[in-house]
């Protein structure tokens, strides 16, 4: 005999999916360059000039009376901060908007300011993408000042030995403060093992109340996608010797009329016609590395502020 009952396929239709109102985002992750280097007052202009000590004084001793006091002087030069423009449309459908559950302009802004940190990054630190006006990227500027480490096998010694890492900028004048590092340096800093087979960094690596440290320092570990490792896998300096000015901090503005054109100049949307919207967003910084004289590396084109750990 045949038992009738309602099954789930019978009843599918009046079972609704639960929908979880919380949209689930990874942490958003902001520029590395704008956290640990060091702000300037807003700029009033497009360019700023900023004049840096070019030649120290010199002193000498009076032998004897009547003695003869020399002369010296000192000298300044000048360098310019240029503010480059990132900006960025986002367009969307009003029948969207208005069907949509959720206020997807509120999801939309905090991944502007992590694609607006990546790019920033990518361009300061590695000089990828960069405008033509900013200076050389902070990679290249110490490759080219001789303050490139290459990997061996010895991470310790790479890092820690007179020629190392932190030397390299220690020889120029500058103390370092802090790294900035590829995540896959976690790793291979936590496999490093002394001749008892313990662990090298337990207390500046795996203290939970602080973030990971080498030498005192703090080693930061940029997660927006901008670390290209092949560049550098750590990037070590005194990072108040990197500067950056904003000429226009991040600004939205909701467009219901104009025409968006592709790299062709070709019209894509008539947000008008389309019954579209758009939320456009734009940004003006600069940066530069003044790179004062001391009195340990007087030579401009060897001293520099920052040094490069690179893959062999």
């Amino acid at each position: 005999m045949a038992v009738n009952s309602i099954l789930r396929p019978n009843a599918e239709a009046l079972i609704e999916e639960q929908l979880i109102r919380e949209i689930v985002q990874g942490t958003v992750a902001e520029s590395a360059v704008l956290s640990l280097f060091r702000r300037l007052p807003n700029m009033t202009s497009n360019i700023t000039s900023m004049p840096i000590l070019d030649m120290l004084p010199v002193a000498y001793w009076v032998n004897g009376e009547p003695g003869q006091k020399k002369t010296t002087k000192m000298e300044w030069a000048r360098k310019k901060i240029y503010a480059e423009e990132i900006a960025v449309i986002v367009p969307i459908p009003e029948a969207v908007l208005d069907d949509a559950n959720y206020d997807i302009w509120a999801e939309v802004r905090p991944r502007l300011v992590e694609a607006f940190g990546k790019k920033i990054d990518e361009a300061i630190l590695f000089g990828i993408d960069k405008p033509t006006q900013w200076r050389d990227s902070v990679v290249d500027t110490a490759e080219t000042a001789g303050n490139t480490v290459t990997a061996t096998t010895d991470i310790f010694a790479d890092i820690f030995a007179e020629d190392g890492v932190i030397a390299k900028i220690e020889l120029d004048g500058y103390m370092p403060n802090a790294f900035a590092s590829a995540i896959s340096m976690r790793g291979k800093l936590r496999g490093l093992r002394d001749d008892n087979s313990r662990p090298l960094f337990v207390g500046g690596l795996r203290d939970t109340s602080s973030p990971y440290a080498l030498d005192g320092m703090p080693m930061f570990f940029p997660r927006n996608g901008a670390w290209d490792d092949e560049k550098a896998l750590m990037i070590c300096g005194d990072m108040s010797q990197a500067v950056y000015s904003i000429r226009q901090d991040m600004t939205y503005k909701i467009l219901t009329e104009g025409v968006i054109q592709d790299e062709n100049n070709e019209i894509v949307y008539n947000l008008a016609q389309n019954d579209m919207v758009a939320l456009r967003c734009v940004m003006r910084l600069g940066w530069e590395i003044p790179n004062p004289i001391n009195s340990i590396q007087t030579d401009k084109t060897l001293r520099c502020p920052f040094s490069t750990y690179v893959s062999a």
